[in-house]
């Protein structure tokens, strides 16, 4: 911590005061994005006043301890604010000014252009908007109802980001779950990138539609130092979740700029800055020591008691969802496990888990973006969550997920139904993009179970991962493969059919595993010898056995219940590139737009049935 201000501000000071405090705020974030030659300072100086009453006299949290457990949580949606958010930790001795002139916006310096949790003091990862208020929302509810600790949970969002349905889905839990330790503050300064935004200063508007979704409005002028104190001081009460409306002026302060369009995301040229500076009184060295978090003991976590997983007899027709399932339930003796399902917890079998621990399950109802949201919140509080729902509306929340990893967060997700296997609900319902997703996202790793057994060892595999885990299962039962002491290390394979002189490699997951038992059994019947791979683990994917198998027979056939475009079939080839191999390769991937009807007749018009893979092992074999 830096120790160079003169002048000390705390929640004592007088309003005054803290207009100057305002003040620097906005000429530090004038500077920094000059110096940067690139940054958002009009999206900075509209919020400035707010920023300045908040961490002055509301905002409870000990700077030097950002992980004191009653500590408050401060998160700029509009990350692009950036240069605010900086000239506040300046003001607090979190950085110096030296650190935000010459490193903001710079390669290696960790004050970058949006904020991230490279710093303490940053909780999560924002500047795709719409996204910090949800985060806001899994934060609180970690607070109230697993800590069960005293802080509040403060957003800063921009008006334009009001557009997002995320901000909506959020919003709505807020008022939901009566989160009053939850508290928005939106800067309407009436311009978005490109020109006025939807509402402009419509802030009646924007206050009706907070109060339809449960949650308390209080419009304000947001640049009447007062007003913001009393507002403040209001959503602070912890009566109701509360949102702040306040009317701004984008580039406030600053004649030149203020209210005009064309200014976003431009940084002042050196002689604008320099009379911006000027009109805003100039350079300032005031520093900040805001209200101290509460008193509060760290709550020790119970013991965990030990994890008994499921077992299942080998041939017994068991769905991969069924054991997740039951996987899931068992591991809540670890008390850091939480689980949230998009309401199709009787589907995807999460709701065992409520069952078992009601009050570490959360139920988002259909709202995908909002359910990752809350993981990422409880993760960002030390929890493991595990969110549920069919994997094709996982692909609603991609961006939560991709931001998720740019956060650096550790939770497990599961997509069950995926695939044309799911039979007569047709192609709306069909998870054929996930492994592509999944496999995309920045420290993912990625499963897909054969059977009940290897789907209760991976799901459990999963609470002990970092980063992003994905598990996909199936909705259909299919016979047990494996003893219930069988082990699956992360990025393994298991290979179930081999023999010395095997002429062809099949290579599945999932129901394609069966599939290619079933087509090997066929292949055999024609003394055509065919090797046979559970590939459970497609990131990271076990680059020796599929070298092995390239080396032994020179053919594989890859089966995926999957789009061709980056499922299975690409994993297993650019694995097979990086080791230098190159097999004869016959890929066979969900093709055509699929319909309703059987699993196996889904399949065979896929081309991924039986039938299909024998037919290609031949074509192979015979060339």
């Amino acid at each position: 911590m830096t120790t160079a201000h003169t002048t000390t501000l705390g929640p004592e000071s007088d309003l005054p005061q803290v207009r100057e405090l305002a003040q620097q705020l906005r000429v530090d974030s004038v500077r920094a994005s000059t110096s940067a030659g690139s940054g958002h300072p009009t999206s900075s100086l509209s919020a400035a006043d707010l920023m300045a009453v908040l961490m002055t006299r509301h905002l409870r949290y000990d700077w030097e301890a950002p992980d004191n457990p009653a500590g408050d949580h401060l998160i700029f949606s509009k990350g692009h604010a950036s240069p605010l958010l900086y000239a506040m930790f300046k003001a607090v001795g979190a950085v110096s000014d030296d650190e935000l002139m010459k490193t903001y916006r710079r390669f290696g310096g960790r004050l970058q252009g949006h904020p991230t949790p490279v710093l303490p003091w940053v909780d999560v990862a924002t500047g795709s908007l719409g996204q910090g208020i949800a985060y806001g929302v899994g934060i609180a509810l970690a607070g109230r109802d697993l800590e069960k600790q005293p802080y509040r949970v403060w957003v800063l969002c921009g008006d334009s980001e009001m557009a997002e349905g995320s901000v909506w889905e959020a919003l709505d839990k807020a008022g939901q779950h009566r989160l009053a330790n939850f508290i928005a503050l939106i800067d309407v300064n009436r311009l978005g990138q490109s020109g006025p935004t939807e509402l402009e200063w419509d802030t009646d508007t924007y206050a009706r539609r907070v109060e339809a979704f449960g949650c308390r409005a209080i419009v304000i002028d947001g640049h009447d130092v007062d007003a913001i104190d009393q507002a403040l001081t209001t959503a602070a009460d912890g009566q109701a979740p509360t949102v702040i409306v306040a009317r701004t002026v984008k580039g406030q302060g600053v004649s030149e700029i203020a209210d005009k369009e064309g200014w976003h995301g431009k940084p002042l040229p050196e002689d604008m800055a320099d009379r911006a500076v000027e009109e805003l009184g100039g350079i300032r060295h005031l520093s900040v020591r805001g209200p101290r978090p509460p008193a509060a003991e760290r709550t020790p976590a119970p013991a965990a008691g030990p994890v008994e997983l499921p077992r299942f007899d080998v041939g017994d027709k068991v769905a991969t969802r069924v054991a997740f399932g039951g996987a899931l339930a068992a591991l809540g003796v670890r008390p850091e496990v939480v689980a949230l399902d998009a309401e199709v917890g009787n589907s995807t079998h999460a709701e065992d888990f409520k069952k078992a621990y009601p009050e570490r399950f959360f139920q988002t109802y259909i709202a995908e973006q909002q359910m990752i949201a809350d993981a990422v919140g409880m993760a960002v509080r030390g929890y493991r969550p595990y969110a549920t729902t069919f994997a094709a509306f996982l692909t609603r929340a991609h961006d939560f997920i991709r931001m998720a990893a740019v956060s650096e967060i550790t939770m497990a997700l599961c997509g069950t139904h995926s695939g044309v296997e799911i039979g007569a609900d047709g192609p709306s319902q069909m998870g054929l993009e996930d492994l592509a997703m999944m496999r995309s996202v920045r420290g993912s790793t990625v499963f897909y179970p054969s059977d009940a057994t290897s789907a209760a060892s991976l799901t459990a595999a999963m609470a002990d991962l970092d980063g992003i885990s994905y598990l996909r299962t199936t909705r259909g039962a299919y016979p047990v493969l494996y003893g219930s002491d069988e082990t699956f290390p992360v990025g393994g394979s298991k290979t179930l059919r081999h023999s010395d002189d095997d002429q062809v490699t099949l290579i599945g997951a999932g129901v394609t595993l069966h599939a290619c038992l079933d087509a090997a059994e066929r292949l055999a019947a024609d003394n055509v010898r065919a090797r046979v791979i559970d590939l459970y683990s497609i990131k990271p994917i076990d680059t020796d056995a599929l070298s092995r198998a390239a080396r032994d027979t020179g053919a594989l056939v890859v089966v995926e219940d999957h789009h061709p475009e980056g499922g299975i079939g690409e994993a297993v080839l650019s694995a097979l590139s990086a080791a230098g191999a190159s097999p004869a390769v016959a890929h066979l991937a969900a093709v055509g737009l699929p319909g309703s009807g059987t699993t196996d007749e889904l399949m065979d018009a896929a081309g991924i049935s039986p039938t299909h893979i024998a037919d290609a092992a031949r074509a192979l074999v015979q060339k």
